[in-house]
């Protein structure tokens, strides 16, 4: 697609200083961290839910009532449960949910 450059980065900073004011660029800057902080908080536990559920299924401890939440989770990323089976649903799941690269 395309890629956003030092260019591109500093006209977006210099029109948001414009809309915004100095005054208001912290607060700005805050309220974006807080929502990133939130964002990663939701990833991680959907991908400890994902593990979790993964782990049961290999010891045979599934039920329906994870079965619920298998298909809520699904259902909240966008994909289609109606007739998938469980490992189907563990793979859309898997590939919706991006993961974090580790540092080296």
């Amino acid at each position: 697609m395309f890629t956003i450059g030092p260019n591109e980065i500093l006209m977006i900073l210099i029109i948001v200083f414009l809309l915004f004011g100095a005054s208001k660029l912290p607060e700005l800057a805050r309220s974006l961290g807080k929502s990133m902080g939130e964002f990663k908080k939701a990833q991680r536990e959907a991908e400890l839910e994902l593990i979790e559920f993964e782990r049961k299924i290999r010891e045979g401890k599934y039920t329906s009532k994870e079965r619920e939440k298998l298909e809520r989770l699904a259902k909240d990323l966008g994909i289609k449960t109606e007739g998938k089976s469980d490992e189907e649903l563990l793979e859309e799941i898997r590939k919706m949910i991006p993961r974090e690269k580790s540092e080296p």
